[in-house]
């Protein structure tokens, strides 16, 4: 009776956990860029002292879906996203190199280029900075032009290009901060043949009627777990009814 309870205890609580995975992936299906969270269950045995005869309930989150969201027209110039496979290199908030999808690039009062999340995007040699200007261009290889102060419309310079990445999936992961990173913390290799195209913002990839749906399924698992630990408790208090008989 008791590995009945346990298996229901703990498979109850795993259902919740899963269906914040999918709420998490719901509350930014508006989001540019955002790459839904996977998330499945399986029993684990649970080892100690004495033979694990037990097992419970864990709900895991074994991947990112990276798969292409829809593009968004906008019409700005400083908005980016990958066409294709392929990622933006950016500078995380501890110095290392994370990596996004989309983003809607500004320049901050340094000149520094930042992603919409206000991440330094990274260049050749680092973050790219943008001396003062009339107008910046994004050409379709991530190479930054720009037309100097003063300048003939005519004239165009090239400051720097956009880290493009395309590492394999496999050794990519999401960090807790929304960005992209390798699982092994070294930065990846600039990629020539991936290419971004300027106007445009790429949407969420999650599925609203996917999502709904598997919140909907986790609700009645959990429903079905509740009503196996009554179930267990009626026959531990029928046992003991019995016992007292005797």
């Amino acid at each position: 009776m008791d590995k009945m309870l346990y298996v229901a205890m703990t498979g109850a609580s795993q259902n919740a956990l899963a269906q914040k995975a999918h709420a998490n992936n719901l509350a930014n299906i508006s989001t540019n860029g955002f790459q839904r969270d996977l998330e499945q269950a399986r029993s684990m045995p649970v080892f100690g002292d004495s033979f694990p005869a037990r097992a419970f309930a864990m709900t895991e989150r074994p991947a990112t879906d990276f798969s292409e969201g829809p593009m968004v027209e906008t019409g700005r110039d400083l908005d980016v996203t990958v066409t294709g496979k392929g990622f933006i290199a950016v500078q995380a908030p501890d110095g290392s190199e994370a990596y996004v999808r989309t983003g809607s690039l500004n320049i901050d009062a340094l000149g520094v280029l930042r992603a919409g999340n206000g991440m330094p995007v990274m260049g050749n040699g680092g973050p790219i900075a943008i001396p003062p200007e009339q107008k910046v261009e994004v050409g379709a290889d991530g190479t930054i032009s720009i037309r100097s102060m003063g300048e003939d419309p005519r004239v165009m310079a090239e400051v720097d290009r956009i880290k493009l990445v395309n590492p394999d999936t496999k050794g990519l992961t999401k960090g807790l901060d929304g960005l992209i990173h390798t699982r092994d913390g070294q930065p990846a290799d600039a990629d020539v043949n991936v290419r971004v195209v300027s106007g445009f913002l790429e949407g969420s990839n999650v599925n609203a009627v996917e999502e709904m749906t598997s919140v909907l399924a986790l609700s009645r698992q959990f429903e079905l777990h509740v009503k196996m630990m009554n179930a267990a408790k009626e026959g531990d208090e029928a046992m003991a009814r019995v016992l007292q008989i005797g």
